[in-house]
C-alpha cells in the first residue's frame, strides 16, 4: 500500500480529463483566514513532483509566487491601470498606446513566470527593425515597470528585463533649426492670431512647448524703475522698458517645469514683447480670465494637436513647408541661433532649462556648431600651417 504523504508536503493526483498529474499544497492562510494553496501540474509524476518541490522551497525562501495563468498581458494591463495615476495625460496615452500595440499582442498570451530573459532579448531584436531606440526605451521600460509591480504582489519571482540590453533601434527623425534669414522669415509671418505671438516668444526665448501651453499672464513682469522692482503687467501695465518671463510650470499634471533647473527666469528681447503687448491688447476679457497667455477662445488650454495645427498655419504664409516643422524645432533654432552668434555653451544650456551643458550638448549636437568649430579655429592659430592662404572644404 502507498504510503500517505506527510502534512505540509501537498498532494498528488491524476486528472483523467486533463491527462496530467496534479500536485496541491497548502501554504497556510490569508488575514481572512482563507487557506492559501498552489497548484501545478506535469504530464508524468516525476514532473509533477518536481514542480511541488519548487513551490514548497520558494515558500521556505519567502518567494511565493501566484500559480500558474497569470500573464504578461495581465501584469502590463494591471501596471497601466493602478502604475500611472497622476502623470500626465499625454504621457498615459502613449504608454498605453505602446504597451498595446507592441508589448500586449506579441508576449501577452506568454505566463509571467516562464517569462525569459531570451524571450524579452527577441521581442525587443524584433521591434528594433520598425521603432526608434527611444521607443526601445519606453517598451523595455513599460514592462520592466509592470514585472516590477507584479514581483511586489508575489505574482513573480525575479524580473528578468533587468538582465535585456536595449538594441539600436531605427534612426529617429533628424532634428533641425531654421537659418537666421528663414528665422527673420517665421518671425515676420502674422495670421491674425494668438500664434503669431506664441512663435515669436517661442523662438526668442527658447521655452519649451508644454511651458509656452502653460504660461499666464501673471507670470508676465515689467521692471519698475521707481520701485526697482519686477512687477506683473497685469498689475502695473505694460508703459515700461524691460519685461520678463517667470518660466515656473508647464501643462504636465503637476503643473511643475520638467526639472528644477528647467524652472528660471527669461528677460523678454524687444519683440517678444511687443508680440505679448499686441497680444494682451487684443485678448478677449473671458480669455484673460482663465490667466493663460495662450488659450482658446473660451480660456481653455490647449493642446499639442491643436498649437501644431495652428503653427503650421503660420508657417503657410512663408516659404517654408509646413508639413516638415513642428513647434518644438523653435527651440531648436533658439540654441542654434545663439550657438551661431558664439553665445558659450554654457549659458545656453542655463537659458534653455538644462541640469547642465551635458543635456544640451547631447539634444542639441546638430545645433551647436561653434562650439565644435572653436577648437580648430584656435589650433591654427597657435599652430599655423604652410598651407594656409588654400581654401579649406566646401
Amino acid at each position: 500500500m502507498t504510503a500517505r504523504r506527510g502534512r505540509g508536503d501537498g498532494g498528488l493526483h491524476w486528472d483523467a480529463a486533463r491527462q496530467r498529474w496534479i500536485v496541491t499544497v497548502t501554504l497556510g492562510y490569508d488575514t481572512r483566514g482563507k487557506r492559501v494553496t498552489r497548484k501545478a501540474s506535469g504530464r508524468t509524476k516525476g514532473e509533477a513532483k518536481k514542480k511541488l518541490t519548487e513551490i514548497l522551497r520558494d515558500h521556505e525562501d519567502g518567494l511565493t509566487v501566484a500559480s500558474g495563468g497569470y500573464t504578461v498581458a495581465d501584469a502590463v494591463r494591471n501596471w497601466l491601470e493602478f502604475g500611472l495615476r497622476g502623470r500626465d495625460e499625454q504621457t498615459v496615452a502613449t504608454l498605453t498606446s505602446l504597451a498595446n500595440n507592441h508589448v500586449i499582442p506579441i508576449l501577452g498570451a506568454r505566463q509571467l513566470r516562464e517569462l525569459s530573459a531570451d524571450d524579452v532579448d527577441r521581442w525587443l531584436e524584433d521591434e528594433a527593425g520598425q521603432l526608434s531606440t527611444r521607443s526601445l526605451e519606453a517598451l523595455r521600460s513599460i514592462l520592466k515597470r509592470s514585472i516590477t509591480r507584479a514581483q511586489a504582489r508575489d505574482k513573480v519571482k525575479r524580473n528578468v528585463v533587468l538582465l535585456c540590453e536595449i538594441p539600436k533601434g531605427r534612426p529617429g527623425r533628424p532634428s533641425k533649426a531654421l537659418t537666421l534669414e528663414q528665422a527673420e522669415e517665421v518671425l515676420a509671418a502674422d495670421d491674425g492670431t494668438s500664434m503669431r505671438a506664441y512663435v515669436v516668444v517661442s523662438l526668442l526665448t527658447g521655452a519649451r512647448t508644454e511651458e509656452m501651453r502653460g504660461l499666464r499672464w501673471d507670470h508676465v513682469v515689467a521692471y519698475d524703475e521707481t520701485r526697482q522692482a519686477w512687477i506683473r503687467v497685469t498689475e502695473e501695465g505694460w508703459g515700461h522698458k524691460r519685461f520678463a518671463l517667470y518660466v515656473w510650470r508647464s501643462v504636465r499634471a503637476s503643473g511643475d517645469t520638467k526639472t528644477k533647473k528647467s524652472r528660471r527666469s527669461l528677460a523678454l528681447p524687444k519683440r517678444a514683447a511687443e508680440a505679448l503687448r499686441g497680444l494682451w491688447s487684443a485678448c478677449p476679457a473671458e480669455s484673460r480670465g482663465s490667466g493663460l497667455v495662450f488659450c482658446t477662445a473660451t480660456g481653455e488650454e490647449l493642446d499639442k494637436d491643436t498649437v501644431r495645427r495652428a503653427f503650421r498655419k503660420v508657417l503657410a504664409g512663408t516659404s517654408l513647408d509646413p508639413a516638415r516643422w513642428t513647434p518644438r524645432e523653435l527651440r531648436h533654432s533658439f540654441v542654434s541661433l545663439l550657438a551661431d552668434a558664439s553665445v558659450p555653451i554654457e549659458k545656453i544650456s542655463r537659458l534653455v532649462g538644462h541640469a547642465d551643458t551635458t543635456t544640451t550638448e547631447t539634444v542639441y549636437r546638430f545645433q551647436i556648431r561653434p562650439v565644435i568649430q572653436d577648437g580648430a579655429t584656435a589650433m591654427d592659430e597657435i599652430f599655423p600651417g604652410d598651407n594656409d592662404d588654400e581654401p579649406g572644404p566646401g
